[in-house]
């Protein structure tokens, strides 16, 4: 029986990938449980569409999408996903992964195949905060995964999603601390958690008071989205 691991396509988006067309895959399932997550249904969910169904509609949108971009979830859990992105890169898509970083060794072999073309990094949160907010001891993980996509000559990008009851300002320059003393230079993206949406833990309203706050650095621009 084929199993299906996508929850669901995002036929069209131009805000997901840098200067790109693309879609989006959501790949049901993940290995953490992070309190503001907005996803319960594909975390928790299972998948109801077949790989085959994706690489049907990728190829009637050849010259349309420009790139696919997969999600979740995490995508990097599925068994197949080594070979479902080679499929997609074998179509002529550019490829970007969303990632919790906690598979680096997958990412790694990838980056060797020239398999994948862009990634977007999730931080979590500082060390001594991970767990509590991730349900998940995977930090070490992510450590390496970062440490992988500084070496390598991938263009990629790290984000933080930001609630005032789980993150404070003092989390954030520890985290923009921590990406300098690795020499990760450019944009680190944060986003505010969506006061509107169902999540995973019983979070309350997230105050806005951050998105007034100036904590670029020399070497890192901090962009609120």
């Amino acid at each position: 029986m084929l199993t299906k691991p996508i929850s669901s396509i995002t036929p069209f988006t131009l805000l997901d990938y840098p200067h790109k067309a693309a879609c989006i895959l959501w790949y049901a399932g993940c290995n953490m449980r992070c309190l503001y997550c907005y996803n319960p249904e594909i975390v928790l969910g299972k998948g109801t569409i077949g790989f085959d169904s994706v690489l049907e509609f990728l190829n009637k949108r050849k010259g349309l999408l420009d790139a696919v971009v997969f999600s979740g979830g995490e995508c990097t859990i599925h068994k197949k996903i080594a070979e479902n992105i080679r499929q997609v890169k074998a179509l002529g898509f550019k490829v970007k992964v969303d990632t919790n970083g906690s598979k680096p060794e997958l990412l790694n072999d990838l980056i060797d195949e020239k398999a994948i073309d862009y990634v977007a990094l999730d931080f979590k949160a500082p060390p001594k905060k991970f767990e509590t907010i991730t349900k998940s001891n995977l930090y070490d993980s992510f450590e390496k995964t970062l440490t992988i996509l500084l070496r390598r000559a991938l263009p990629f990008e790290v984000r933080t999603t930001y609630h005032s009851d789980l993150l404070d300002e003092s989390d954030l320059q520890k985290m923009i601390a921590f990406l300098e003393m690795n020499n990760y230079c450019g944009n680190y993206y944060i986003q505010h958690f969506r006061n509107d949406a169902e999540t995973l833990g019983n979070v309350g309203y997230s105050k806005k008071n951050i998105l007034e706050k100036n904590l670029s650095t020399a070497k890192i621009k901090v962009v609120f989205r």
